[in-house]
């Protein structure tokens, strides 16, 4: 895990963190369709009148997108999500008439890249981007089945492949693997009724198979473009997010700020994780799944909004923070922050503070300055 320190940090702070302890491995206790995390009830009478709604918002002939935000910020509901994610990330076209086309041929673009670039793999020049994909695929998500599967990990190699070397300003960083993982199990589940988890993904024809390969491929590079320069030399937009965290957390609670002065923590040392994979490492997939529905609706909701939610994550734990006064045990604190049960409510509460944070300090640049 690379926590992004400069060298100039001094010895000591390196030295303390070559000494802590391997992050420990979470079982996935609660299933990514249960996003109640204690068990998905019927459907309540209020959430089929949302379903509907969302319904008739995509059967339009020009669905109004300012309205599926409004709508998809509280949420989307499990059964329309894949195709709103489509058309939230600006992949499909708000005009229904143009959508089977459009689809059509970005699918078709994207296999033609494969057929173009995917045997340079082995090129010298492309052989460390290659090699380093193919690393990084099984531990992307080591406790999920689905993601064991041969054929799943050649899907993320090819994906993360092509993004790579269509993008040569940043290229393959590590981080950008996780961020395949939510919008692969979004299309996935349109056509797996059990649990994704444990799908074996030969079972479905091979069109299908590629349709949801070049969705993801689609979808993820929207999403990058949007946060790039998280991945350029050196990740300069982390470091700016990073700090642009500490300095609003010494806003909101000084006490917390304090406190990691004061047992020498720096934020880079556990936040470099929270933006270079967008939280995705805190949270079971199912919170992720329901989180990126809100920063879809949301306007720069993975690059500004993330911001707010990353605060409001820390000020969430802040009794267990303020307890803990050695440098050790707070930061593998806020390495393993126990979330494994979190469902929807909690996500909704994170995000609920996270708009309150933004509405109170993003409009004011004034409460940035010390």
């Amino acid at each position: 895990q690379n926590l992004g320190l400069e060298p100039s940090k001094s010895r000591g702070t390196l030295q303390k963190q070559q000494s802590l302890p391997v992050r420990p491995v979470i079982p996935l206790v609660a299933r990514i369709s249960d996003q109640n995390a204690s068990g998905a009830p019927p459907m309540t009478v209020r959430e089929k009148t949302r379903l509907d709604k969302f319904r008739q918002l995509l059967a339009s002939p020009n669905t109004d997108l300012e309205d599926l935000r409004k709508h998809s910020w509280s949420g989307i509901p499990r059964e329309v999500r894949p195709i709103t994610w489509r058309l939230l990330s600006g992949y499909l076209p708000a005009n229904m008439e143009r959508r089977e086309q459009v689809l059509r041929r970005k699918r078709e673009e994207y296999f033609g890249f494969i057929e173009q670039y995917y045997h340079s793999r082995t090129d010298e020049h492309h052989r460390d981007t290659y090699r380093q994909i193919h690393i990084d695929i099984p531990r992307t998500n080591p406790l999920i089945p689905l993601f064991q599967q041969p054929l799943v990990q050649e899907v993320f190699e090819r994906i993360l492949f092509i993004w790579a070397i269509r993008h040569p300003a940043s290229g393959y960083v590590q981080g950008i693997n996780d961020l395949v993982t939510p919008f692969f199990v979004v299309f996935l589940s349109e056509f797996v009724e059990e649990d994704v988890e444990n799908f074996e993904m030969a079972a479905l024809p091979l069109e299908t198979q590629r349709n949801i390969e070049a969705d993801s491929f689609w979808c993820m590079s929207k999403l990058l473009d949007g946060i790039q320069d998280n991945y350029t030399f050196a990740q300069p937009g982390i470091q700016t997010k990073v700090k642009a965290l500490e300095e609003l957390v010494s806003r909101i609670d000084e006490d917390v700020h304090l406190h990691f002065k004061k047992c020498e923590v720096e934020y880079l040392q556990f936040a470099f994780r929270w933006m270079n994979n967008l939280l995705m490492r805190e949270l079971p997939l199912r919170c992720t799944i329901r989180l990126w529905d809100t920063y879809q609706a949301e306007s720069e909701g993975f690059s500004h909004f993330h911001l707010y939610v990353c605060a409001a994550f820390l000020i969430k734990w802040r009794k267990e923070i303020l307890s803990m006064s050695d440098f050790q045990g707070l930061l593998m604190l806020l390495q393993n922050l126990p979330t494994i049960h979190w469902g929807n409510e909690e996500v909704g509460l994170l995000l609920a503070e996270a708009y309150r944070l933004k509405y109170m300090f993003a409009d004011a640049p004034s409460h940035y300055k010390r």
